[in-house]
């Protein structure tokens, strides 16, 4: 069945979290948010304080946390960590801190694909579904969505920072005109090679061997951060934008696996090229994991927010596996 648009006076605006319906019919999953975002205040403690109670959800189809609630903290490495909707946490940042806050974003938003196909895992055909978070709302809706999680981001960048997206063809192009409209500079688009990806079953396309990750800078005139030699000791030679690397392999899923899973050598890749030691990233689709525990192996600090309580938890947990395991290696 063809799916019909909407006109685009029908469409809800992402432009207040709190003004989103919540009847189920768009994005209740994604962005709404029961909280204004003017009655959050954000602590020096990183703790989120709301003033007013929050109204009901009609039927939520999960937990939310709302007002976003911190779940981790690890001072002594610069990590936080939330639980509920980026748009929220984002609005109370950019208030507490006008001026920009973030070296660095590393985003793997939706990819919006999850709308009954099937895709080969371990040789078995299986469904390609990963939660109502990834489902399509229609191209208009998902475009809106794209553009206000990313204007948003903008708003907590410094004057120099930078940001990576990383998204299959269901949502590259989106995100990259999303990222021109708003009027940041793309710096790079650079193609993640899958060496083993999995075979396309019903043989009518090229195999989909490829992820796309834009680097952008926050506006033209930031003055963004490269570390070439850095770059040019791990090739030798000046760095191509085709990036050959595995999937995450088993040691990245011994807390358990999330389905967009990105292997941490890609983040640590990003973070290398663009941040110094010390530098504060930020993550608003943290998934499993992967960027905190990219930024703690590269010794730079990270603010991150999950919406999907159980993987929240599995960010912790290997988050907290992580920095033991360097605080084993320093007394070993």
């Amino acid at each position: 069945m063809q799916h019909k648009l909407k006109k685009s006076e029908d469409l809800p605006s992402f432009k207040n979290p709190a003004s989103l319906s919540t009847n189920g019919k768009a994005f209740n999953d994604l962005t709404a948010a029961p909280v204004a975002t003017s009655t959050l205040d954000l602590h020096e403690n990183g703790a989120i304080e709301s003033h007013q109670a929050a109204p009901q959800l009609e039927q939520p189809k999960f937990t939310l946390a709302s007002p976003p609630r911190l779940i981790h903290c690890d001072e002594s490495h610069g990590l936080r960590i939330y639980h509920g909707n980026c748009l929220e946490l984002l609005d109370a940042i950019a208030e507490k801190y006008p001026q920009g806050r973030f070296d660095m974003i590393f985003a793997d938003p939706p990819y919006f694909l999850s709308n009954g196909g099937i895709t080969c895992h371990a040789g078995r055909m299986v469904k390609v579904n990963k939660g109502d978070w990834d489902k399509s709302r229609g191209v208009e809706l998902n475009h809106e969505f794209n553009l206000e999680w990313l204007r948003r981001c903008q708003r907590v960048l410094k004057p120099n920072g930078t940001i990576w997206v990383s998204g299959t063809h269901h949502v590259i192009f989106s995100i990259g005109y999303a990222i021109q409209q708003l009027g940041y500079k793309i710096l790079n688009d650079i193609a993640w090679e899958k060496p083993n990806p999995p075979p396309n079953l019903s043989c009518r396309y090229f195999t989909h061997s490829t992820e796309t990750v834009l680097w952008a800078a926050k506006d033209e005139r930031s003055k963004h951060i490269f570390n070439y030699q850095e770059m040019r000791k791990i090739t030798g030679k000046q760095m191509k934008t085709v990036w050959n690397m595995t999937a995450p392999g088993n040691g990245e899923k011994i807390h358990g696996k999330h389905p967009t899973q990105k292997p941490v050598a890609l983040i640590e890749r990003c973070l290398l090229a663009s941040t110094k030691e010390g530098d504060l990233v930020f993550d608003p689709f943290l998934g499993g994991g992967t960027t905190a525990v990219a930024a703690l192996k590269t010794k730079r600090k990270c603010v991150a927010i999950e919406l999907d309580e159980a993987h929240a938890k599995l960010s912790v947990q290997r988050i907290k596996s992580e920095a033991e395991r360097q605080s084993g290696d320093l007394f070993a």
